[in-house]
């Protein structure tokens, strides 16, 4: 079984990605290859980086940084569920990458962004330059939510139409199977 952790990039109040957190992780709950968690940035509350040490030396000194560690170190792969700010990715999740290194290599991750006509898709495409940098796999299936809001009910429940839903299961099959190969790899590397 494949633990998956689901990150949103948001810590804004009255965010609306949260809803398409929620969606993405219940899709993922409901597939048995998957043990999925939802780590909500706005709930984990990160303070802007305040480690002394850098990240590859694996030296926390604080609590917060040593439970963000424990939780991606056992993670197999990742979906982040990306907004976009101006053209680019929201601070607070290049904030929870940059908290680690050694946590995040070798393991693949999807983008579930969403936005205005364009979808998150410039976001997207800044982030990947971070994750590549970290030794993560980004994973070509994605789901991009053009006019997001267009799928929230009154209740702020996220409704995807058809081409949404099946972009999902595409992209989580893909998921599996670089997360199946980069297992491997860091079993390997191990040793």
């Amino acid at each position: 079984m494949i633990n998956l952790k689901i990150i949103t990039s948001t810590t804004r109040p009255g965010r609306k990605g949260i809803a398409i957190a929620k969606w993405i992780t219940d899709l993922a709950v409901s597939d048995p290859g998957y043990q999925a968690e939802l780590l909500d940035l706005g709930a984990i509350n990160l303070p802007l980086m305040d480690e002394p040490n850098h990240p590859r030396l694996q030296q926390y000194q604080h609590e917060h940084t040593k439970r963000w560690s424990a939780k991606i170190n056992e993670a197999d792969a990742f979906i982040i569920v990306l907004a976009e700010y101006n053209f680019s990715f929201p601070a607070p999740i290049k904030n929870a990458l940059d908290y680690l290194y050694h946590e995040w290599k070798y393991k693949p991750v999807s983008f579930v962004s969403y936005g205005g006509v364009s979808g998150g898709l410039r976001s997207v495409q800044m982030l990947k330059q971070v994750v590549t940098t970290l030794n993560m796999v980004p994973v070509l299936e994605s789901v991009t939510i053009p006019m997001f809001s267009n799928f929230l009910d009154d209740q702020d429940t996220f409704n995807p139409n058809e081409l949404i839903s099946k972009s999902a299961q595409v992209m989580l099959q893909e998921l599996k199977t670089w997360s199946d190969s980069l297992k491997q790899l860091r079993e390997k590397k191990k040793s």
